[in-house]
């Protein structure tokens, strides 16, 4: 028996058509993927964001997007890592964006001094110093444990780039911990 999901639309909703019902196995379906990723999804998120609640709104709104699409996923595991990893990066791109805006306005000579790398970096900070290109495939693979086959779907390239994008990002994190020695 194949079911199909069904969206119900309400006129208040703009015509976003969030998903709201399942019927048969497909609920079943998405109950399975909840209860064996939502947990691991927003404790890797946490990693990433070092901040619970913030990372348990991200994993509720990839779930919400993967319900969107749920007839279009073959992977929802890695389609869940891949969305949730978007958000953090916009919110990454947010943070650095307001990090500017105030240092340019509370920006003081005498209070600025060059922090010790031994004691500031951490990985967590190293990759977050990667272009967006390569932070994205290191944190699928390392961190979501993604295989290349399943970063390269998600990420729209061939896994030989994704496996390109590894060995870069991998020596440019190199470089960046090596100071933290």
């Amino acid at each position: 028996m194949t079911t199909i999901a069904v969206p119900l639309r309400h006129p208040g909703w703009g015509g976003a058509g969030m998903p709201v019902a399942l019927v048969g196995a497909d609920e079943f379906a998405v109950r399975e993927i909840y209860q064996a990723h939502y947990g691991t999804l927003v404790g890797w998120t946490t990693r990433l964001v070092g901040d619970r609640d913030l990372a348990h709104d991200f994993a509720t709104e990839a779930f919400i997007r993967l319900l969107r699409h749920w007839g279009e996923v073959a992977e929802p595991r890695a389609w869940l890592y891949t969305a949730t990893a978007n958000l953090v990066r916009d919110h990454w791109r947010k943070r650095g964006r307001e990090a500017t805006a105030y240092g340019k306005v509370a920006y003081d000579l005498e209070t600025t001094s060059t922090p010790d790398v031994a004691t500031t970096v951490t990985v967590r900070e190293a990759v977050l110093g990667l272009p967006d290109r390569l932070r994205v495939a290191v944190m699928l693979h390392y961190f979501a444990d993604l295989t290349v086959a399943q970063v390269a779907a998600q990420m729209g390239k061939s896994e030989g780039a994704v496996k390109r994008d590894l060995w870069e990002a991998r020596g440019k994190l190199a470089v960046i911990l090596e100071g933290a020695r």
